[in-house]
């Protein structure tokens, strides 16, 4: 359970992290891409193919390089492009916030 002044700090957070233009510029690529609802279905595929690829134990070179052909089309078009550059940038954003947050709390 959080106490108010931790919540708080929370709060403020988030509410940071939204003003930020990594953020907005993710979100205004989310919606851009939310506009095409069949390339949208590509790209959630493609993502949920990446993670599962990435969280394989079995690193199959054949396997990536037959991956990486059959979404190379889709990965030059300009809107997927510019969604997945967007949203790596705000992965990268998150995983520094927790990074930080979990090395200075000295958390094992």
């Amino acid at each position: 359970m959080m106490n108010k002044e931790v919540k708080d700090a929370v709060d403020n957070l988030i509410n940071t992290i939204k003003s930020d233009e990594v953020f907005k510029e993710y979100h205004k690529q989310l919606d851009l891409l939310r506009q095409e609802p069949e390339l949208k279905r590509q790209v959630d595929d493609f993502r949920k193919r990446n993670h599962e690829m990435q969280m394989s134990e079995d690193l199959d070179f054949a396997k990536l390089s037959a991956f990486q052909e059959e979404f190379k089309t889709l990965r030059e078009n300009p809107l997927v492009d510019s969604f997945l550059a967007a949203e790596l940038d705000f992965c990268r954003m998150m995983q520094n916030i927790n990074f930080s947050i979990v090395e200075s709390v000295d958390f094992e």
